[in-house]
């Protein structure tokens, strides 16, 4: 079976535009190109694209996606397999935020007053929403849905408690940053090796394993995300950079 270019935009659903735009980026290429300029795709192709589909339903950036079908290792049905546990993972969080909105709504139409369980279940709910939405596409590309599903539920998990030594841990971390930049201080000396200290508390309160490699990798972000800087930076500049070079020098 062979499809022309319009003809496989109607059965997927990419309009031919973004269908050119794949063939010239090399993401994919028709099977043939007839004299008068039409393409042409044939199954390999289809395949293809239902791949490429599947990863851009995950939030997954087109480069990546070229690098991942192009590599010579690719497992088609490995790489099913792992988007459909992303896909129902994704499910499962939708659901859970569903269930905490219309708690909250019922709450607010009966003028109930939520305890603040309730609050807290809603508030990570939000929280793992939110960096999904702004993260999630890079940092699944970047260390595996494995890492990410396990961070997001290690944030579902947490205790009221775990959650309040965690956001003290957050604020004590920057105010320490903000200081030791004031003071002109370096992230080699003591205050650097308490601040990453902290840090890693902060990385593992839920009881996740230490990987000092993968400390100094979260720490890279937040130099060269400027998301992340803007973040740390807010108040004093190069708390970034100082919490990065400190994560560097004393990750053990």
């Amino acid at each position: 079976m062979e499809y022309s270019i319009q003809e496989l935009s109607h059965l997927s659903g990419v309009t031919t535009r973004a269908l050119r735009w794949y063939d010239q980026i090399g993401l994919l290429k028709p099977s043939r190109v007839a004299e008068s300029g039409y393409r042409y795709y044939g199954k390999a192709e289809v395949d293809r694209l239902q791949d490429i589909l599947y990863y851009r339903a995950l939030g997954v950036e087109l480069a990546r996606i070229k690098e991942c079908l192009d590599d010579p290792s690719f497992d088609r049905l490995a790489a099913l397999r792992s988007h459909l546990a992303a896909l129902e993972a994704e499910r499962e969080r939708l659901d859970r935020l569903i269930r905490s909105v219309k708690d909250t709504i019922g709450a607010e139409e009966r003028n109930e007053i939520m305890s603040d369980e309730q609050k807290f279940e809603a508030f990570k709910q939000r929280t793992v929403a939110h960096n999904e939405e702004v993260y999630g596409a890079e940092i699944r590309a970047k260390y595996g849905d494995k890492e990410v599903d396990e961070a997001n539920a290690a944030v579902m998990n947490l205790t009221l408690e775990q959650y309040r030594e965690w956001t003290d841990l957050g604020r004590e971390i920057q105010k320490r940053l903000e200081a030791a930049i004031q003071a002109g201080l370096s992230p080699e000396s003591e205050a650097g090796k308490e601040i990453c200290a902290l840090h890693r508390r902060w990385l593992t309160i839920t009881g996740n394993q230490y990987d000092p490699a993968k400390h100094r990798g979260i720490a890279e972000l937040y130099v060269n995300d400027p998301r992340f800087t803007v973040y740390y930076d807010k108040a004093v500049p190069g708390c970034a950079h100082f919490l990065r070079d400190a994560v560097v020098d004393w990750a053990k």
